[in-house]
């Protein structure tokens, strides 16, 4: 099973970027920013434009995920 809002959050850490900077990014506030981290399924349309933000294919790592 996997967990897009942790994959997410995970990515971030790994880019060494701020909830904030995500939040803004992401045309949102941080509170929003925070939900979507606690979210095990989100849309399609966040997950593109959460990718496009982290500047890496969201899709493919939650692909890899499940069929490991």
């Amino acid at each position: 099973m996997f967990h897009a809002g942790i994959i997410i959050k995970e990515e971030l850490q790994k880019r060494g970027k701020t909830v904030t900077w995500f939040a803004e990014k992401m045309c949102c506030t941080r509170t929003h920013a925070h939900k979507i981290f606690r979210k095990q399924h989100l849309d399609t349309d966040i997950l593109l434009r959460a990718s496009l933000v982290l500047e890496c294919n969201l899709f493919a790592i939650i692909a890899q995920r499940i069929s490991s």
